[in-house]
């Protein structure tokens, strides 16, 4: 597995919603869920429509599902946006069922493959000049990396991610020495 990096730029972010938006909703939707859950995308890729949307046809608060890699269960809050890019992206998808995969692929009712979502988020990437090498893990890093920069603490990132230690949580995000040292330099009590 080639190695990735988080989407450190904010601008950049919304420059890729914006290609994505404007080129494939589902591909939209898929960035944008990923970037605000931090699931890994096997999982991603696993949602069902009736995962993200009551019978009644609104998009529910939380997201309950098993981990394929751990096995556990976690359950999480559906943050706004992603919640309007999954209601904009349904809204596209003229008809469906609840038990159809949420990222379904254009041959029918199958879900997108992880090589499928890595060609449109490499696609947008390059079209919002993104030197950093981006893959599927880019969206769980990003949440991550970005989680950690609004000051959530390392320990708790560490618990989301399922890491056995937050060296390993700080390693994943790419928080490099550098980044370290800039604490010891800005602090100037």
């Amino acid at each position: 597995m080639e190695f990735v990096e988080p989407i450190r730029d904010k601008r950049k972010i919304e420059a890729m919603k914006l290609v994505l938006r404007g080129s494939n909703m589902r591909d939209y939707c898929l960035f944008v869920l990923g970037i605000n859950s931090g699931l890994r995308v096997s999982d991603l890729l696993r949602l069902n429509i009736e995962d993200v949307m009551s019978e009644k046809g609104k998009v529910l608060d939380r997201i309950t599902i098993r981990e394929k890699k751990t096995g556990k269960t976690k359950t999480f809050p559906i943050s706004s946006n992603s919640k309007k890019a999954i209601e904009e992206y349904l809204e596209k998808r003229t008809s469906y069922l609840r038990s159809e995969p949420l990222f379904i692929s254009r041959k029918g009712n199958t879900p997108i493959q992880r090589v499928q979502a890595w060609k449109a988020l490499n696609r947008a990437a390059e079209a919002v000049g993104l030197k950093e090498r981006v893959g599927t893990h880019t969206l769980r890093k990003t949440f991550a990396y970005h989680a950690y920069k609004q000051g959530k603490d390392i320990t708790l990132i560490q618990k989301l991610l399922n890491h056995a230690s937050p060296s390993v949580s700080l390693a994943y995000i790419g928080i490099t020495q550098d980044d370290l040292d800039q604490v010891y330099l800005t602090m100037n009590l």
